[in-house]
This record gives structure tokens, C-alpha cells and sequence, in this order.
């Protein structure tokens, strides 16, 4: 077991969760507006003070420094205003520490895949909305990238989505199963319950502060399940992908 949380809580915002992530799932949260995912997601990445006990690789989470944390675990929170006017490559750099070949490898090949190796030079200021999400994430999949940081076990996303089109997507998607196969778990949230039927091997319901079901994504994101937390109708269209959810 990756990680198991017991009784994790924030007052007033949260309330007790249970939960385990083995190495190499993905594992999906979604729910409303307000439900309680970018909480859940900021306790787990050690940086909300929360109640319980969140345990990463056997280790308390509350017992590893900042430096010990950010070794182990990558954390993309939903919103980042740009660091000022510094270049993307500083930015880039300053989420990992090794400088070999191999990382400038990795480098060029995250970059690749998320479209933004000619970027390097441009101010983050500068950036589209969608560019520096990209960024973003580069960033943090290099911090625990399996060929440059032997440490990294988890990759922690608050919709990682967000302002990336079709194409961007589908880069995100190839590029986080790639992490998976090699072990490294992904916990993100989102609001596309379809991209969740499709990707997630496991998926979180949630619905004000609670983690109302857990499973997998075809037996939790269901029309009699989805349509009283939301409030509106679903219907479900069997495919040969796979069921497709929609609202009437």
C-alpha cells in the first residue's frame, strides 16, 4: 500500500475519509462544486493541516520535513499565480535537482509530449492560460519523474485540466499513464465524468465534504448515483468503448 489515510478530516470542510492508493494507480475525485476535493487533495499533500492519519510509503505524513515531502510526492493545486518574470527553464528548475543527462533527456521529453519545449526561454508572464498549465505540469512531473528521482512515489493534481483543449488532453492523459506503468500513483480531480469512466481505475464520489462512494469507475459513476448529488438527470449510453454518460 502506497497510501492510506484513516479518518482524515478538516473541520467544517472535510469530513472523516478513509482511503488507499496502491503504486501505479490512478485514481479519480470528482463531484459538485464546493463537494470537498481540493481539501481532500491539499491533505493529502501534507500542506492542510488535517485530523487522522495519512500515511505515504509507511510514513507518517506528518513527520517528513518539507525537503523529505517534496522528494516523495508532487502537488498541483488548482490555482498558481506565475512567479514573476522569471524564464520558463528557471521555473522548470527549480522542481528538480538533478543535472545529469538523463535529466535533460527526461526534460526534453516531458516538454516534447506537452508542447512546450520551445517555451524554455519566454517569461512565465507571458504565457497563455493553457501554456502555463502545461508548464505547471511539467514541472511537477519532473519533481518525481522515476528516471531522474528514485524517491518519487505519488503525484498529487487539483484538475489538471483546466484551459488545456482536446490535443492537450490526451498529451496530459499519455503522459500520466506513462507514470502510472512505472509506478508512480496519480490522485487528481476533475469535473469530466466521462474522461473518469475512460482513465481512472478507481474513483472517489464526493458531496459536501464527504466521500460519499468509492470503487471502481464503472460501478460509481452511474446515473442513479450521479443524478441526486448534482441534481439533474443522467442517462447512460451503453458503447462499445465502454458506458457514456449524458445529460438529457
Amino acid at each position: 500500500m502506497l497510501l492510506q489515510c484513516q479518518g482524515v478530516s478538516v473541520a467544517g470542510r472535510l469530513a472523516p475519509v478513509d482511503l488507499s492508493v496502491n503504486a501505479g494507480e490512478w485514481i479519480h475525485l470528482v463531484g459538485p462544486n464546493g463537494a470537498g476535493k481540493s481539501t481532500l487533495l491539499s491533505a493529502l499533500s501534507g500542506l492542510l493541516p488535517a485530523q487522522g492519519v495519512i500515511q505515504l510509503a509507511g510514513m507518517s505524513l506528518s513527520r517528513l520535513s518539507g525537503s523529505a515531502l517534496a522528494q516523495w510526492r508532487a502537488w498541483l493545486p488548482q490555482q498558481q499565480a506565475a512567479l514573476g518574470t522569471m524564464p520558463v527553464w528557471h521555473y522548470l528548475r527549480l522542481h528538480f535537482s538533478s543535472a545529469s543527462p538523463q535529466a535533460d533527456v527526461t526534460l526534453n521529453d516531458v516538454l516534447t509530449q506537452l508542447s512546450v519545449q520551445d517555451k524554455l526561454t519566454r517569461k512565465l508572464t507571458q504565457l497563455s492560460g493553457g501554456e502555463w498549465q502545461r508548464v505547471r505540469l511539467a514541472a511537477v512531473v519532473m519533481q518525481i519523474h522515476p528516471a531522474i528521482n528514485p524517491h518519487g512515489k505519488l503525484l498529487i493534481l487539483d484538475e489538471p485540466l483546466t484551459a488545456l483543449d482536446v490535443a492537450q488532453q490526451r498529451a496530459v492523459d499519455k503522459l500520466l499513464l506513462q507514470l502510472c506503468r512505472a509506478g508512480i500513483a496519480v490522485i487528481a480531480s476533475g469535473h469530466d465524468l466521462n474522461h473518469s469512466l475512460r482513465h481512472a481505475d478507481r474513483v472517489g464520489l464526493m458531496h459536501q465534504g464527504e466521500v460519499v462512494m468509492q470503487g471502481r469507475a464503472r460501478e460509481v459513476l452511474t446515473a442513479a448515483n450521479l443524478s441526486p448529488l448534482y441534481q439533474t438527470e443522467f442517462e447512460q449510453l451503453d458503447t462499445p468503448q465502454g458506458p457514456l454518460l449524458f445529460i438529457p
